[in-house]
């Protein structure tokens, strides 16, 4: 009967070690992950997909009102529409791009936490590697400043589309609505460059102007601009993460290189 009891005692200890070390393990796996790295690798990925998908069905709709409603000869908007075209190229270059660069970044900040040192053995670093992090640091900061560009431009269209938005509400407004004046509250497009001034007819007015508002195209462009901005600037925030992130990393492995270091950034 005594040994029974030894022998379960001990199987309940073998138990609860097995148990202790696989929890140890876990908070060891946890407390490696780069959490500033995964956020904005998430975040980045949600900003880039929102920017690139809703800004080429925007673009794609603004050209069908532009070719509907302000501008019916084609020649005269024809080089707004191959810059149109090209930008919707470039959107699927953007995508790709930082998808890669995205995956990159967030297994730079994997390969320079604790739980590389703790499978892999010794942490060393060796002056390629302080290179290529210094080279990650350099390209982010240029793509933070350049996505800045970015997150300004893409507010033009929903500013102008606010403009138009915001007219076809005064004419709706029961102030003008029935009255005579109300055909005197026009949008001119070609007042903001993107097509040229001999552009026919490129003014709409009163009702006719209503009546684009109404439009699915309109409605579709207007929002999704607006949410493209929105991708932009969450694109941005991303960025500045991984600014902070990779430049801690480098800062690490340039300054802490020869001591048992490492970085959980």
């Amino acid at each position: 009967m005594k040994p029974a009891m030894e022998t379960a005692a001990e199987e309940n200890t073998e138990q609860s070690r097995e148990r202790k070390g696989c929890f140890e393990c876990c908070i060891k796996c946890l407390g490696g992950v780069p959490y500033a790295s995964l956020v904005a690798t998430i975040l980045c990925f949600s900003g880039v997909a929102l920017f690139c998908g809703c800004g080429h069905v925007a673009l794609a709709g603004t050209v069908a009102i532009l070719e509907q409603h302000f501008s019916t000869n084609t020649s005269d908007h024809a080089l707004l529409s191959e810059v149109i075209q090209l930008m919707q190229y470039v959107i699927y270059g953007i995508a790709s791009f930082f998808f890669l660069y995205g995956i990159i970044l967030l297994a730079e900040g994997f390969y320079t936490t604790s739980a590389v040192k703790e499978l892999h053995g010794e942490f060393k670093t060796t002056a390629c590697g302080r290179c290529i992090s210094g080279m990650f640091v350099f390209l982010t900061y240029v793509l933070g400043v350049a996505w800045l560009g970015v997150f300004g431009f893409s507010a033009v269209p929903v500013f102008m589309f606010y403009n138009i938005w915001s007219t076809c509400e005064v004419i709706k407004s029961p102030q003008t609505n029935g009255t005579a004046g109300v055909e005197q509250i026009c949008v001119d497009i070609r007042q903001y460059g993107i097509i040229p001034w001999n552009a026919f007819p490129g003014r709409i007015c009163g009702s006719a102007l209503e009546n684009i508002c109404n439009t699915n195209e309109f409605y579709m462009s207007y929002h999704l601009f607006i949410v493209a901005c929105a991708g932009a600037g969450a694109t941005v925030i991303a960025l500045l993460i991984y600014m902070m992130a990779t430049t801690y990393n480098y800062a690490v492995l340039k300054f802490k290189s020869r001591e048992d270091c490492c970085t959980k950034f």
